[in-house]
């Protein structure tokens, strides 16, 4: 290595400031997309909430009643209460079943017994879709699919409710 001093032009300053405050802007912008990016696979998975829906074990019957509750939801910073509903009803063999109440046709909402042609059975006014109490979707009606299944808990006697997830035919 030679002991000479360097002297550095007034161009090659410039062109070292620039590429550097054009390498620091670049950084900021791509901090965002990357952290949107990355930050959803470094999250724990929070499966597995559950909501107390203020329904006793034991008030649970063979008939369906419809269950109201709200949870809170946040969307980026801003946060709301948003209303949910179910279905529960035990069956034959004893268990616990809330269906969401969202037909798989069009959306619109189930109601059971909704129609006094077809007693026993969920029922989707928009397009007459309809389910049997189990919460397959009778055939040759508008819904291709069953409806969604509620995962549900006991709690000191209370039901709680977590996420949809798809029905299971058996």
């Amino acid at each position: 290595m030679s002991d000479e001093k360097r002297d550095i032009s007034r161009r090659q300053f410039l062109n070292y400031t620039l590429t550097g405050v054009g390498g620091f802007m670049a950084a900021g912008l791509l901090i965002s997309p990357v952290r949107m990016a990355i930050d959803p696979v470094l999250k724990s998975g929070e499966g597995g909430d559950f909501t107390n829906v203020g329904l006793e074990v034991s008030e649970i019957t063979a008939d369906p009643q419809r269950v109201d509750w709200t949870v809170d939801q946040v969307d980026g910073w801003y946060e709301s209460e948003v209303n949910q509903t179910a279905w529960v009803y035990r069956n034959d063999d004893d268990e616990i079943v809330a269906f969401s109440p969202v037909c798989k046709h069009l959306g619109c909402f189930v109601s059971w017994e909704g129609n006094d042609d077809y007693p026993e059975e969920y029922y989707c006014p928009c397009h007459d879709g309809r389910y049997y109490k189990n919460g397959v979707n009778v055939p040759g009606t508008p819904p291709l699919q069953p409806l969604d299944v509620y995962e549900q808990e006991e709690r000191d006697g209370m039901l709680f409710l977590g996420n949809i997830r798809p029905h299971e035919e058996a």
